[in-house]
């Protein structure tokens, strides 16, 4: 099996809604994106010929989804009340939300998720929420 892997980085902030510790108030993190993508065999012709993949693809295609969520606050849909939530859009804030806590294994999986639908055989996603911490999700 051949492996390719890359990595891009965001800055983003978030909270943990009850959870009973610090992060259950809003903070960033600079989190750091691997993509692992796998193939048990080469192109035999053309361009990419002894390749498994076009880097620079792979790069683009990567940065596209993780620019996505640079300079934003992600929540999990309804952890805000709704005047607060209001309030922020107004101000024109860049707000995120998903159906879950946009933890590190739940952005690991959703990262997975965005480069499997780009047709990629993506073998692990992980990301890193602090230099020395993060979750990998692979299926």
């Amino acid at each position: 099996m051949y492996y390719l892997k890359t990595e891009q980085s965001f800055d983003s902030a978030h909270f943990l809604a009850g959870y009973n510790g610090k992060c259950r108030n809003i903070h960033g993190h600079e989190w750091r994106v691997v993509i692992e993508i796998c193939r048990p065999d080469l192109d035999a012709e053309g361009q990419t010929r002894d390749m498994m993949f076009d880097f620079g693809q792979l790069k683009k295609d990567v940065k596209r989804e993780v620019d996505a969520m640079d300079h934003a606050l992600i929540i999990e849909k309804g952890s805000l009340m709704p005047a607060t939530l209001a309030a922020l859009q107004e101000e024109k804030f860049r707000i995120i939300e998903l159906p879950y806590r946009p933890t590190a294994e739940r952005l690991a999986h959703y990262f997975y998720e965005k480069l499997t639908s780009c047709g990629y055989q993506v073998h692990r996603a992980t990301v890193y929420e602090t230099p020395n911490n993060c979750a990998s999700y692979e299926e």
